[in-house]
């Protein structure tokens, strides 16, 4: 039953998750005092260090897509891609993206439009608007999905081209030997990132519970509280151990497909009936434009005077992307074998961003407008996020159809998410096997629905997003040592004065041994 297991890792990690939950459902309070204090320390002495990995991940990744290292596969020279593409995005997208897009699409345009940040523009104006897409942009953008990249590509770099097991430790490889993920610092490794992991996931299946209640609570009426959005945490925690047991190819990949279908009829909708079409599009447009030309200096900005809003919402969201880059990463290294350096940072950092720009334009756009026209009270309902998406669609045409239509999506999303989340977290605490034990994912799986109800008995969102800010520390440091090692890696491989297009040419030569 536990066949590949590493004792440590696995049993370690989950004592420690197992105890901060308990501590969550037995002294919430306690446990909320400390979280509180903790997080007022991190932001104060540790903020800067999000904002740099954010900017140093993306410059990273523009440099290996120039770079002609990106010509080198992942994998053996003769190695093609497992999977389509349109299957290949829709993973990476359900997996690194999904839920969030339903929970702040329209919430967090109208936020920052309502109230610009760092003084940029006069409140609820027409370039307060523009702003606010571009900050939400920059959130969801290229620099969390790089983050991805780098993890992932590492990975995915180490395991299929240098025959070692599909884990973080593996990429300390050029630091601690070819045994690294047996080494007491690579197992370390190793259970910081299920740590994180759990944490960052933990996170996402709290605002999905919260978002589901409020949309059982919009169509049927179901009381919306926290004992309820436990409930629906529970139930469907049992539903994504189903799935994930099912194995990834059928559970993972059916899910993502239908996932990101259900969500492109989505943006259509939003598109076609938001009733201000072209104002959205030309908008959009102008915002993309804004956002690619500024992306780099917007991330070395520090907030220095705005603190407050640094902590709510960039800081956050840099740290959230740092947690969940083990279990992004791993997943789409996973399904990434095969792929050049180049196409695989391209891929990750484009392509779902570019859906998310559309997205982001075309529902945060129409959101502005109808609390603009006076339609919705979009704002009114900010201080409880959960709710705005409802808001909105309650003054759209069928607003029962729709809002069905997106409590599916948030379950499926929440399902899927998660489900690829248990598998991965079992894959690092079974030494990178790929077909962990089922008891691994289940336990795994099952924290990770405890971390999500504990939090909210905790403190709800505020309690949500600190748990992701805290958990996410430790692991900022290993993120950096991994993208050290990749380049050493890469640097040695192609070392002599070699390039790596002479090195895939005679690889290729003797038959693409890895």
């Amino acid at each position: 039953m536990l066949k590949d297991v590493d004792p440590i890792v696995f049993w370690g990690s989950a004592a420690l998750i197992a105890a901060f939950v308990a501590w969550g459902l037995l002294g919430p309070t306690s446990l909320a005092t400390v979280m509180g204090s903790s997080l007022g320390w991190v932001i104060g002495n540790f903020g800067w260090v999000f904002v740099l990995i954010a900017f140093s991940v993306l410059a990273l990744c523009i440099f290996l897509v120039i770079h002609p290292w990106g010509r080198l596969r992942l994998g053996p020279d003769d190695s093609r891609p497992d999977f389509g593409t349109f299957s290949w995005v829709s993973m990476m997208f359900a997996a690194g993206l999904g839920a969030g897009l339903l929970f702040y699409g329209i919430a967090e345009p109208v936020s920052h439009w309502s109230s610009p940040p760092h003084g940029l523009a006069e409140p609820e104006s027409e370039a307060a608007a523009l702003v606010a897409l571009r900050y939400t942009y920059f959130h969801w953008g290229f620099n969390g999905w790089a983050m991805y990249a780098v993890m992932g590509g590492a990975m995915a770099y180490f395991s299929f081209r240098k025959g070692l097991p599909v884990l973080v430790s593996s990429t300390f490889t050029p630091v601690l030997g070819p045994d690294a993920s047996t080494k007491p610092l690579g197992r370390l490794v190793d259970a910081l990132a299920i740590v994180a992991t759990l944490f960052g996931t933990a996170t996402a299946l709290g605002l999905n519970g919260l978002q589901l209640n409020s949309g059982l609570n919009y169509l049927l009426d179901v009381p919306k509280s926290d004992a309820v959005a436990v409930t629906i945490i529970v139930v469907v925690t049992l539903l994504f151990v189903v799935s994930a047991t099912s194995g990834v190819e059928k559970g993972i990949n059916f899910l993502a497909n239908l996932g990101a279908f259900a969500t492109i009829g989505l943006f259509v909708f939003f598109l076609v009936v938001g009733g201000s079409t072209v104002l959205v599009i030309s908008q959009g447009i102008e915002s993309i434009g804004n956002y690619v030309l500024q992306v780099l200096p917007m991330s070395l900005q520090t907030g220095v005077g705005d603190e407050q809003w640094m902590a709510g919402w960039t800081i956050f969201y840099w740290a959230w992307w740092v947690s969940w880059a083990p279990f992004v990463g791993m997943f789409v290294a996973r399904i990434s074998r095969g792929r050049t350096i180049r196409e695989f940072i391209v891929g990750v950092v484009a392509a779902p961003t570019g859906f998310g720009f559309l997205w982001f334009a075309v529902v945060g756009g129409t959101g502005i407008e109808l609390q603009r026209s006076g339609r919705a009270d979009i704002v009114g309902s900010l201080s409880t996020p959960e709710l705005v998406l409802f808001t909105a669609l309650d003054v759209l045409p069928l607003p029962v159809l729709s809002s069905a239509l997106c409590v599916v999506l948030i379950a499926l999303f929440f399902i899927s998410g998660a489900d690829a989340a248990s598998v991965v977290m079992a894959t690092m605490a079974s030494r990178g096997s790929l077909r962990p034990s089922k008891f691994v994912v289940i336990v795994l799986g099952l924290l990770m629905g405890g971390i999500a109800c504990a939090m909210l008995l905790v403190g709800g969102l505020t309690a949500l997003q600190q748990a992701a800010v805290l958990g996410s520390v430790p692991f900022t440091f290993v993120l950096v040592g991994v993208a050290w090692c990749w380049i050493k890696a890469l640097r040695e491989e192609t070392a002599g004065g070699a390039s790596p297009a002479v090195v895939v040419k005679e690889r290729a030569g003797t038959g693409g041994a890895a």
